[in-house]
């Protein structure tokens, strides 16, 4: 079995500089999601494209908590599933399965790459409507989300296929009664879909708390959508976000940064 929970040597100066930013972003973006609560014990993964290479990409470790990853533990691997880094940690093959399918067949819009078993977004993805344009956040997202029926823990290579399918054009896939997977060009970009993708459930779960809810007309989502495209350029796509998020786990505990 692979070593777990040992302190690893940092790769800062052994690695290429622009990995070495990858790994930090990476890094820094698990613990935010820690912080967050959307981790899930030892399970669940963010993935990242390794700049400047072809094919290859980084996880996290299986077995470490997401507050105990590090830019040097995160393991780089193919997407054939070979451990290209030299790290002593395995990798959780269901997480390899499905991440690596979509980062060697997207291209640049999958780069970066979560998937997320957070209460509200299981919840939504067990609904038989699924995402409701019922709020703000949801409004984001109507017409941009893909769905997969459930088809049990993926480790299967040849559900890849059918999940790509799915997706379409889109960038975010609801795997029904299980979780959303949540992918962008950037981590920053990623970050900032989850979070109002997360948003997005938890409200709609607390709005059918209550009975038949208001739903908001098509028109005004399309207006909506406009509106948010010309505002989020502003914000460079999740760059602000991000790093505030990262000056807060900074203040917490800034070991990711090893």
């Amino acid at each position: 079995m692979a070593t777990q929970l040992k302190p690893s040597e940092s790769l800062e100066g052994q690695v290429s500089k622009e990995e070495w930013q990858a790994r930090l972003d990476l890094a820094a973006c698990y613990r935010i999601f820690d912080h967050m609560g959307w981790g899930e014990s030892i399970y669940n993964h963010i993935s990242l494209k390794v700049p400047g290479e072809e094919d290859t990409f980084l996880i996290n470790p299986f077995g470490l908590l997401y507050d105990e990853v590090t830019a040097s533990n995160l393991v780089k691997i193919d997407v054939e599933g070979n451990n290209v880094g030299g790290s002593p940690y395995m990798v959780n093959k269901a997480g390899f399965t499905q991440h690596a399918h979509f980062h060697k067949h997207l291209g640049g819009r999958a780069d970066a790459i979560c998937h997320v078993h957070t209460t509200a977004t299981m919840a939504v993805c067990s609904h038989k409507e699924g995402l409701r344009p019922i709020s703000f956040y949801a409004c984001n997202f109507q017409d941009q989300i893909g769905y997969h029926d459930f088809e049990g823990v993926t480790v299967r290579a040849e559900e890849g296929d059918r999940l790509v399918q799915n997706l379409g054009n889109h960038t975010i896939l609801m795997l029904r009664n299980h979780g959303p997977v949540v992918m962008d060009g950037t981590i920053q970009g990623m970050f900032v879909k989850m979070w109002a993708l997360q948003r997005a459930c938890e409200i709609q779960v607390a709005t059918l708390s209550q009975g038949e809810p208001q739903v908001v007309p098509q028109e005004v989502i399309d207006v909506h959508q406009r509106d948010l495209s010309v505002m989020a350029s502003q914000g460079g796509a999740g760059v602000f976000d991000f790093e505030a998020w990262k000056r807060r786990i900074d203040k917490i505990d800034d070991s990711w940064r090893h």
